[in-house]
């Protein structure tokens, strides 16, 4: 496993808001309307995972031929559904309140929010998982070009945000507390962001239009839909040039 590198001062901690949700992030994430949509907060995390599958098959790419870093993996959720599928994966966080509850896989704390502790070329694959809406102004563009130095060459990058041209999801995120500075882009801007930082736009999908009773019903329907910008959330794959 590739080791750790410090890159930065570790008193830097600009970024580490979240350890104070940390042991109560559960009930700041309660919503009504979310709660409408799926009982199992893991619901949506294994929607993630199920759409990332269908992503890298699209390209060629198994999970088993991967060395995955998860930026921003706050508890680890992700980690602990998809990790055993790769041929490494690690994640890395700003946040030790939110790291301490993950033990499935190695986690690192990040030096700051726009640095990553590893070494150039470390992983083939990257996600940062509603991550960029929490991060503001030139520091997307910092994080953004921390991600290609870690990646291998033809590395992919996968960014899943909230859109904000769905109204529901703009309503629970502006009532969410762990959402106070959240700044939504859409996925013109996610795409600005990939293109000035070395990225191609190779598969773009949104995703979670449906309930979770009736996604399990007639789940087609949301792949149907994938290519209409009204999803609760997108999906961003971007490949460096080799």
């Amino acid at each position: 496993m590739e080791q750790p590198v410090n890159t930065a001062n570790n008193t830097d901690k600009s970024s580490a808001e979240f350890d104070r949700y940390a042991s109560s992030y559960d009930e700041l994430l309660e919503d009504p309307l979310r709660n409408q949509f799926a009982n199992d907060p893991i619901y949506f995390h294994r929607r993630k995972w199920l759409l990332i599958q269908r992503l890298l098959k699209r390209v060629g790419r198994t999970p088993a031929s991967q060395k995955w870093l998860d930026v921003g993996c706050g508890r680890g959720e992700l980690l602990q559904l998809a990790g055993s599928s790769f041929a490494q994966a690690v994640g890395c966080d700003p946040s030790v309140g939110m790291l301490s509850s993950n033990a499935a896989f190695k986690t690192y704390e990040q030096p700051s929010l726009v640095e990553l502790p590893f070494a150039d070329r470390s992983f083939d694959f990257v996600t940062a998982v509603c991550v960029l809406h929490h991060v503001h102004g030139d520091d997307r563009t910092r994080l953004a070009n921390e991600i290609r130095r870690v990646l291998s060459p033809a590395g992919l990058c996968c960014i899943i945000e909230h859109n904000p041209w769905n109204p529901v999801t703009r309503a629970i995120v502006k009532r969410c507390p762990v959402d106070v500075d959240a700044e939504l882009l859409s996925a013109r801007q996610a795409n600005n962001l990939l293109g000035a930082t070395g990225f191609k736009l190779v598969e773009l999908d949104y995703f979670l239009y449906l309930p979770e009773k009736m996604f399990r019903s007639i789940g087609v329907l949301e792949n149907m839909l994938s290519k209409v910008p009204m999803g609760g959330q997108y999906a961003m794959l971007g490949q460096l040039s080799a």
